[in-house]
């Protein structure tokens, strides 16, 4: 291992150094705050009781009202069972908690949006699908979140059709989302048609797949496409698949793609491929540089696995890479969900979509793609940064747009209304945040950390 490596090793290691020191310190990341004034104790008298009873009685009368009177418009619950956190793998609800919690707050500081983490002690599917099923009375909307494969397409599968309020699955829409959006703009800066590429998936977990899934929706083309699972590319004949009736999403590619029924390895599969995506094993080393090397001209690669990529960025890019992505921050291009649910999901909300449907996670793609593109793209710079915050209001504008074209919005708005009510609502938890840090209210650890 040479210099740089030990550098970025090191690096990557420094935020769990701090971490549990920080968790202790403030107790969790997110607390419940009023947002109505209290003046005095008679001010309860309307915030409680007797007052509260009228507002009780016109929801009563018009469920629809809670939206009006409550905080069920602003609030969405990041639902977990801890058996795939992160790259932690199956820790158990009650670990997973930092995790849910981070998600809420990335939530509320980027997409304006309040939420809470609700970690459910099951492991059955079915159980947790009657469970979050009971909860929606309280919540505008649901974010499924680290729940192993297969049931994961199960429980969101039946939640998008049984449940009256938006559910979704990060892990699966949400990275799809980002990274199609890391892809269209990658292909323009290497020249190339989406119809016409030929992509090579490594990983074929929940992310990859809904990764393929939006792909083909937007132009790529199946045939010219492969995916590889632990035990090799998936085609026609992987009976270990069409015998396993929970793996119906894996089978499914392997008749979509692969059409060849193409069976070598990886590495011969990218001979001439133009996009390689991979979420896999962490690296270095999972990727060989002779692999990369084998691509068509002005290749895609995204590099995804956390914390390592599965080769590092300046090897692609020795290797022939013209654009290289990877989960890190500390790399160009890092593909990031956090840079798509908080906007999708505040677009979402500020209409009351009863659903999120695929071809809104496709313009909330677009729309982050074109953000990067207004700035200027290049092989360093083909998607948004976190801090680029325009980002996420242009986001749930498109979403917004797209609901209500597609007739699943409660309230109809107009292209600028959207943008600037989902600009003020972010605005002003930026900016809440801020205060409360400027005033000691939020206390600051170390100025070092």
């Amino acid at each position: 291992m040479d210099h740089d490596e030990k550098e970025l090793l090191a690096k990557a290691e420094k935020p769990l150094e701090i971490a549990s020191a920080l968790h202790s310190y403030y107790k969790g990341k997110i607390a419940v705050s009023p947002k109505c004034r209290v003046r005095d104790m008679r001010d309860f008298d309307v915030w409680y009781s007797p007052g509260v009873a009228a507002p009780c009685r016109e929801i009563e009368k018009n469920p629809e009202l809670a939206y009006e009177y409550t905080c069920k418009w602003n609030t969405v619950a990041v639902i977990s069972d801890g058996t795939r956190v992160l790259g932690l793998g199956d820790i158990g609800p009650t670990a997973a908690i930092p995790v849910m919690e981070g998600k809420a707050l990335l939530y509320k500081y980027l997409g304006g949006v309040d939420s809470f983490p609700i970690c459910l002690d099951t492991k059955d599917p079915d159980k947790f699908i009657e469970t979050v099923k009971l909860l929606h009375p309280t919540l505008g909307g649901i974010n499924l979140e680290d729940i192993s494969q297969p049931k994961c397409f199960y429980i969101l599968e039946k939640l998008r059709k049984e449940s009256p309020i938006p559910v979704w699955h990060d892990d699966q829409q949400g990275t799809a989302a980002v990274t199609l959006a890391g892809l269209l703009n990658a292909l323009k800066v290497a020249g190339k048609k989406i119809e016409d590429v030929k992509v090579v998936f490594l990983g074929a977990g929940a992310a990859n797949i809904c990764i393929a899934k939006m792909f083909f929706s937007t132009g790529v083309t199946p045939e010219n496409c492969v995916m590889y699972d632990s035990k090799g590319p998936l085609n026609q004949k992987r009976s270990d698949i069409q015998e396993t009736q929970s793996l119906k999403e894996k089978w499914n590619i392997c008749n979509t793609t692969n059409k060849k029924g193409f069976e070598g390895p990886v590495w011969e599969a990218l001979k001439g491929a133009d996009v390689f995506i991979a979420l896999s094993k962490p690296g270095p080393g999972t990727v060989k540089k002779d692999w990369i090397r084998n691509m068509a001209r002005n290749a895609i690669v995204f590099v995804c696995a956390n914390p390592v990529p599965e080769i590092w960025p300046w090897e692609a890019k020795e290797a022939g890479a013209l654009v290289v992505a990877t989960g890190r921050s500390d790399f160009p291009n890092q593909v990031n969900n956090s840079l798509g649910f908080p906007g999708i999901f505040r677009g979402v909300l500020d209409v009351r979509a009863k659903t999120i449907t695929d071809e809104m996670c496709i313009a909330a793609a677009r729309e982050l793609a074109k953000t990067a593109e207004d700035r200027g793209l290049s092989e360093e710079y083909i998607i948004p940064t976190m801090d680029e915050w325009e980002v996420f209001p242009r986001e749930a504008q498109a979403v917004g747009m797209k609901a209500i074209e597609q007739g699943v919005a409660g309230i109809t708005m107009s292209k600028e209304e959207l943008y600037k009510t989902a600009e003020s609502i972010i605005r002003n938890a930026r900016e809440s945040a801020k205060i409360l840090m400027e005033s000691g209210m939020i206390r600051d650890f170390d100025k070092q950390c």
